[in-house]
């Protein structure tokens, strides 16, 4: 099924750290936010990271990542998935990632896990200096790294800029 994109990308001209995900899963698009699958970890790492308490809300969520100077997007404007199966992913088109960063302070571009990684080198990297940095997924699917592992890894990026 082709689906587009449901919602904007959060930022300010002052995020210096861009969090590029694939593409919203069902429950993402359902809620009309990101991350939104209640067992994906993304808001308990940022969290965890700002020592701050789990934000609930979609406000919550967006002052968060402003208080933190966070954008937050997807590499994926539209494509063909079925239900939240990165891997079913087909005719993928992306979104101006680049027009995005000009809008802002951004430092570096961290891909939340290996298909936005994968999607963002492919179609997006070739036109921009700003390094672009791979890290574990938060996703309940990725289940092999658990919130230590992911900490650790998150902790040395997201605010190292």
């Amino acid at each position: 099924m082709y689906i587009v994109h449901p919602f904007e990308p959060v930022w300010t001209p002052r995020s210096k750290v861009l969090i590029l995900g694939t593409f919203p899963s069902v429950t993402s698009r359902e809620n009309k936010f990101y991350y939104g699958h209640p067992r994906n970890r993304f808001w308990q790492v940022l969290a965890e990271l700002c020592s701050e308490p789990i934000p609930r809300t979609v406000d919550e969520k967006k002052l968060l990542l402003i208080r933190y100077d966070i954008a937050v997007w997807d590499v994926l404007s539209a494509c063909e998935i079925i239900g939240s199966d990165d891997a079913s992913i087909r005719n993928p088109i992306v979104n101006d990632i680049n027009g995005l960063v000009s809008k802002c302070a951004i430092k570096k571009i961290l891909l939340n896990g290996k298909k936005a990684y994968n999607l963002y080198i492919k179609y997006c990297s070739q036109d921009s200096e700003i390094p672009a940095i791979y890290l574990p997924s938060t996703s309940p699917a990725n289940a092999s790294w658990g919130m230590p592992q992911l900490l650790a890894a998150w902790g040395q990026e997201i605010f190292d800029c």
